[in-house]
């Protein structure tokens, strides 16, 4: 199948699985955060992709797409921010979230996606992703908690970005030596590109909808 043409510089295909739209929900993780830990692990995840935009991909973060973001700003959230991590990302004395605080039975949570064929692997593909790891909410951005995810399915390339709150994170999955790919857009902004396709609206078939990951409770 011919890949289609994307809006130069914005996008990259996140998988080419020829696998159909995701229509309904995913089946629920064995793991589940409890309210408190989840509202936590909100806060960390947008304060990670925050901190990826603002100051730029930290080496650690080394498979660079839209899916390895998700993947690594759920792995940073879920691990213990001790003295030595907070001095390596630059971030000590400054205000940061809560712990997510997990015992030994929830710590597997952070490498342990859920594949198609059943098994769990420490990667995962954005379709994966949302089929396997999460459930639907609905077509419309007002259902969107901040650490969502957006998920758009061209048919052979899919893609995800992750609801802020008052904006939009995506990386377009392409890196050169002058643009790391990593994206910030307006709701309002994303709904009036000229692109349709990439429209989060209800109207728009290639919009799969708004995507939980399934170990939040919420």
């Amino acid at each position: 199948m011919r890949r289609r043409t994307l809006l130069k510089g914005l996008f990259a295909p996140a998988s080419l699985l020829a696998w159909p739209a995701i229509a309904s929900s995913a089946p629920a993780t064995a793991i589940a955060l409890t309210p408190a830990q989840s509202r936590s692990f909100r806060a960390w995840m947008t304060h990670i992709v925050a901190t990826q935009l603002k100051a730029g991909p930290t080496p650690r973060w080394q498979q660079r797409d839209c899916v390895g973001l998700v993947r690594f700003a759920v792995a940073e959230s879920l691990r213990e921010h001790d003295e030595k991590w907070k001095r390596a990302n630059g971030m000590l004395g400054t205000a940061l979230p809560p712990e997510v605080e997990l015992d030994q039975a929830t710590q597997a949570v952070r490498h342990q996606w859920r594949l198609a064929d059943g098994t769990t692997s420490a990667y995962v593909s954005a379709i994966e992703m949302v089929q396997e790891n999460a459930r639907f909410r609905g077509k419309d951005c007002n259902q969107a908690a901040p650490g969502d995810l957006l998920f758009f399915d061209q048919g052979d390339a899919q893609h995800l970005m992750v609801w802020m709150n008052s904006y939009i994170a995506y990386h377009t999955g392409t890196v050169t030596t002058t643009d790391n790919g990593l994206r910030a857009v307006k709701l309002r902004e994303l709904q009036a590109w000229r692109d349709t396709r990439w429209h989060p609206t209800q109207d728009n078939p290639n919009f799969a909808g708004v995507y939980r990951l399934n170990f939040l409770s919420a």
